[in-house]
């Protein structure tokens, strides 16, 4: 088993054995790829009826546009595949390695960057690569940050999105069975 494997199988394991399974997805701005992934693993988990078993949410490394919409170009192509984007951005904050399982960063750079702000050794090893979820053909072992790019970065993005959350949720498995009122 190689490290890849292992990290995916450790992640799975951690959101099957959560009674709520939280998942951080994590990008520069918080307005392109993290906020795509929050609306495509919402619909993939909405699909499969989990939804009250899952909390999803999404962050920037950076802080440049704390409180803004998603940009314009990824909220447009999520609509067209019937995604509705409107989370407002925010910077991670240190309390999201207590509040989430699993933190999902779009390429080393946010890796890095995770790792550099996780207070202790065991939030590290919340960090894992969304590359680790991406099977489809491609030349990326990262999600690209489509800002600068034409419509065509944007699409390419929400392919790999879309692989990657179905990838994820299939790990997790189906959720447990809880009675709520005693959490």
């Amino acid at each position: 088993m190689n490290d890849n494997q292992y990290m995916r199988r450790r992640v799975a394991r951690a959101l099957q054995d959560a009674p709520l399974r939280r998942v951080l997805f994590v990008c520069l701005g918080n307005i392109c790829r993290s906020p795509a992934a929050q609306g495509v693993m919402q619909a993939v988990v909405d699909a499969r009826g989990e939804s009250a078993a899952w909390l999803i949410d999404s962050a920037g490394t950076g802080d440049y546009h704390t409180g803004d919409l998603p940009d314009r170009r990824m909220r447009v192509h999520a609509l067209r595949r019937g995604y509705e984007l409107t989370h407002r951005a925010r910077q991670v904050r240190e309390s999201d390695f207590d509040d989430f399982d699993v933190i999902i960063p779009m390429d080393a750079a946010n890796q890095r960057d995770l790792h550099r702000l996780a207070p202790t050794p065991e939030s590290e090893a919340k960090i894992a690569p969304m590359a680790l979820w991406i099977d489809i053909a491609t030349r990326y072992d990262y999600v690209p940050d489509p800002y600068y790019e034409g419509a065509e970065g944007f699409e390419l993005v929400l392919d790999l999105l879309e692989n990657a959350c179905a990838n994820l949720c299939d790990d997790a498995g189906a959720p447990k069975i809880t009675d709520r009122s005693k959490q």
